[in-house]
This record gives structure tokens, sequence and C-alpha cells, in this order.
């Protein structure tokens, strides 16, 4: 069966985020609260032999407990190629400014872009840099 997908960015992220999970939950729980009503249809996307749908996203962020954004990037990078997901990115990141986006790239790179929780400790460190 052909994978025009296989060895793409979203289907490393795939492989690696299920195996993180799986201590709390399996794949095909991950691909039902995701709602894909054929739980086989994640194996395909994690294989590389179908792209991952733009309207499955948000849902399979919150299923992998992972940034919408992020795996938005990764499935547009699927559909249309690195350098028209960076540019659709770029600008729908508007909604940020420039110095603001550094911060937010900043926090996924190091929380492996596993969409952390504002927590007490993290927003008195933020406050922190900023002698608050």
């Amino acid at each position: 069966m052909s994978k025009p997908f296989a060895g793409t960015r979203l289907t490393a992220y795939l492989a690696k985020r299920i195996l993180e999970l799986r201590p709390t939950k399996t794949q095909a729980e991950i691909a039902t609260q995701a709602g894909f009503i054929n739980v086989n249809m994640l194996a395909m996307i994690k294989a590389g032999s179908n792209r991952l749908p733009i309207d499955r996203v948000s849902a399979l962020a919150k299923a992998l407990e992972v940034d919408p954004a992020y795996l938005l990037l990764l499935a547009l990078e699927q559909m249309v190629g690195n350098t028209e997901a960076q540019a659709i990115v770029s600008i729908l990141s508007n909604a940020v400014t420039q110095h603001e986006m550094g911060w937010v790239t900043a926090i996924r790179e190091a929380s492996d872009m596993s969409d952390p929780p504002m927590t007490r400790r993290a927003r008195t460190a933020i406050f922190g840099v900023f002698g608050k």
C-alpha cells in the first residue's frame, strides 16, 4: 500500500506522542477520543498512508494532550508543503506581537509541544522575569 505521507514530521510526532501516552491510554482510545469512526484511521495516519484531516486536528490534539497549533502546522505541512504551511502559520500568528510569539515559541520548545497549563508557579516565574 502506498504511504505518501510516511516520513513527515507529523507521522514521527504522532508515533512519539502515542508511545508517550501508552501508560494511560491506547491508540484506539486516542482515535475514539479524536472522533475517528474507524479507529484504524489513526494507525493509517501514523503510518503515512493517509493525511490528517484538518477538521480532526483540534479533537486529536485534545486526545493527545498537545498544542493544537503545532499539530495544525504539521497537518498543513502534509497538505501544502513546509514552506506554504510556514507562510500560513506566519500570517495567522499575527494575533500576538512578534516578541510575544518568541515567548510562545520558547514555551512550546521547552515543553516539547505538550501545551502545559499555566500554574501558579509558572505565572510567578514569568512575573519574576519582569521584576513583579
